[in-house]
């Protein structure tokens, strides 16, 4: 039931991948930057929230080995999610729609964040947050860019994303700088560069 209504959310894209042999495909785990065994964070996108899953990535390459049919594994990730991270029960169907679409993406190969620009700044709330915040929304406003802007101010948060300094600018899951207030012209060249 919930397969049928992660297809229906996913539109007519899905419908081509449905008609490919996943079987065929091979899962390359040097396309992942920490190994298996690490419980290392992945975001991914749940309504129009930005979530980070402690364990997704590990249960991801668990599930592809597995060559899991489509509710197989949307079970067993929600499952396994579930037990690193609170889940509202609310949003339990959302979760699991969320988790079939980046099974599926993480399937076919393509890159964690597929939605467009995400752009993430770490930090306790600080002036040198908010500033590096307004810069960067500057900078969107003159290049005509959408993108997702999103602030981290806890603890935890930054801890697992690994980030030891800040204000820390990270885009498209790339840490860009740590520490510094980075230079406008620095945040376009970035920009630019993920734009390209």
């Amino acid at each position: 039931m919930l397969v049928m209504r992660a297809k229906q959310h996913l539109g007519e894209r899905l419908l081509f991948y449905d008609r490919l042999d996943f079987s065929l495909l091979s899962v390359n785990p040097e396309n992942r930057s920490t190994p298996m065994d690490a419980a290392t964070s992945r975001t991914i996108c749940i309504g129009t929230q930005h979530i980070g899953l402690i364990g997704l990535d590990i249960a991801l390459n668990k599930a592809a080995a597995k060559q899991m049919t489509e509710a197989e594994a949307m079970d067993f990730l929600y499952r396994t999610v579930k037990k690193n991270n609170y889940i509202p029960t609310a949003m339990e169907e959302q979760y699991k729609i969320a988790l079939f679409k980046e099974y599926a993406r993480h399937r076919r190969g393509e890159p964690d964040e597929g939605e467009g620009l995400v752009v993430r700044i770490f930090g306790p709330g600080c002036v040198s947050c908010n500033g590096l915040q307004k810069l960067i929304i500057e900078v969107l406003a003159d290049l005509e860019i959408a993108a997702d802007i999103e602030q981290i101010h806890d603890p935890d948060e930054i801890g697992r994303a690994g980030i030891l300094q800040t204000p820390a600018l990270v885009i498209n899951n790339k840490l860009k700088s740590c520490g510094l207030l980075p230079t406008r012209a620095q945040i376009e060249q970035w920009i630019r560069e993920v734009d390209d």
